[in-house]
C-alpha cells in the first residue's frame, strides 16, 4: 500500500461520516442557542463546534491538495479521535433535563427480580476474574481502531463506508443520550445509597445531576492493571450519561458484524473473547443496567443493518455520478 500516491479519483465533497457530525454538530447547536440560558457553559461549546466545523473544513481542502490515502485517513481519525469530545458533551445537554433512572432502575427489578449491576461484583469478587472484566471494558477503543484499521489495510475499498457505519452509529447513539438522560448505577446507586437500592426503593432525582456528578468507585481488585485503565478513564472523561442503551455493547456488535463481513474468520475469533468480557463487563463495573447491555445488542444490529444499508444506497449514487 502506497499511503501517498495520489488517488485518480478523488472524492470532491464530503465524505459521508462528515456531513452526519456536520448534521449532529448544525441540530445540538439549536439546541444549545434555543436553551442557553439553561445551560452551564454555552459559549464554550459553541466555540469547540465551531473549531470541529473549522477542523472538518481544513482536512478536506488539504485532501483537495493532496489526494491520498493518508490523508483520507487522517479524516477518519480526527473524527474518532474526537469522539471522547462529544460523548461528555452529551451530559450538557441532557443535565437540564429531568433524570429518569428511577424508571429503568424499576424496569430493572421487574425483568430480574433485583438489580444485577448491584450483586454481580459482589458473587464474583475473583481477582482475576474482575482483571478479565476490566480488560473487556478497556478493549472498546482498541477494537475500534482494530476493525478501522483492518478494513484501511486489508480492504481499503470498503474503509470509508466501514468507518462511516462506526462513527454514524456513535452519533445516532449520542442523539439518544442526549434526549434520554439515564446515568446507569455508577452515578444513580450512589445518589440514592446501595441499602435502599438493595430494598428496590428507586427515588426519582429529578435534575439531581444538573449539580451533582459524583459516582461509585469501580468494584473490583484495586491493584490490578486494566482495573487502573478503567479508573483514569473514568476519571478523565465520565459523566453521569449514556446508559440507555449501553453504547460500549452496541458499537461492539457493529464492529463484530463488520469483522464477520471482512470474511476474515481468524480476525472475527481473535475479536470475540473481548466482545463477550464487553458485555459483562459494562454491568459488572456498575456502568450499565443489564437492560442496557440487552438493548445495547439488539440496537447494534438494528443501526448496523439501517447503515449498512444506507451507505450501500449512498455508494450506488456516487458510483452514478463518477
Amino acid at each position: 500500500m502506497t499511503l501517498f500516491a495520489k488517488e485518480k479519483k478523488a472524492r470532491r465533497g464530503l465524505m459521508a461520516f462528515e456531513w452526519i457530525v456536520l448534521a449532529y454538530l448544525l441540530g445540538t447547536t439549536l439546541m444549545i442557542l434555543f436553551m442557553y440560558t439553561r445551560m452551564k457553559h454555552p459559549e464554550t461549546m459553541l466555540l469547540g463546534r465551531t473549531k470541529i466545523l473549522a477542523m472538518t473544513l481544513a482536512l478536506w481542502g488539504v485532501y483537495r491538495l493532496y489526494p491520498c490515502r493518508f490523508t483520507r485517513l487522517t479524516r477518519v481519525v480526527a473524527h474518532l479521535a474526537l469522539l471522547s469530545w462529544w460523548y461528555p458533551d452529551t451530559y450538557e445537554l441532557n443535565r437540564v433535563l429531568p433524570n429518569l433512572d428511577h424508571i429503568f432502575a424499576n424496569w430493572e427489578q421487574a425483568v430480574f427480580g433485583f438489580q444485577p449491576a448491584l450483586l454481580f461484583s459482589k458473587a464474583i469478587p475473583n481477582h482475576i476474574f474482575s482483571e478479565l472484566m476490566d480488560l473487556g471494558y478497556a478493549s472498546y477503543f482498541p477494537m475500534i481502531a482494530l476493525v478501522s484499521g483492518f478494513y484501511f489495510f486489508c480492504r481499503y475499498k470498503e474503509f470509508e463506508r466501514a468507518t462511516t457505519i462506526i462513527l454514524g452509529a456513535f452519533f445516532i447513539y449520542y442523539v439518544i443520550f442526549v434526549f434520554l438522560p439515564v446515568t446507569g448505577p455508577q452515578y444513580y446507586f450512589q445518589a440514592v445509597g446501595e441499602h435502599q437500592i438493595a430494598q428496590g426503593i428507586f427515588p426519582n432525582l429529578h435534575d439531581y445531576f444538573n449539580t451533582h456528578n459524583e459516582r461509585m468507585i469501580s468494584p473490583g481488585w484495586t491493584d490490578g492493571i486494566f482495573y487502573q485503565l478503567v479508573e483514569d478513564a473514568h476519571n478523565a472523561g465520565e459523566r453521569p450519561t449514556a446508559a440507555f442503551p449501553s453504547s460500549h455493547v452496541g458499537i461492539t456488535t457493529i464492529l463484530m458484524l463488520l469483522a464477520w463481513h471482512t470474511r476474515n474468520r481468524h480476525f472475527f475469533w481473535i475479536l470475540m473473547p473481548f466482545f463477550i468480557l464487553m458485555c459483562f463487563a459494562t454491568v459488572y463495573i456498575k456502568a450499565h443496567y443489564a437492560i442496557d447491555a440487552i438493548a445495547g445488542l439488539v440496537s447494534g444490529v438494528l443501526i448496523y443493518i439501517i447503515m449498512w444499508n444506507l451507505t450501500r444506497r449512498l455508494g450506488e449514487q456516487q458510483r452514478k455520478h463518477s
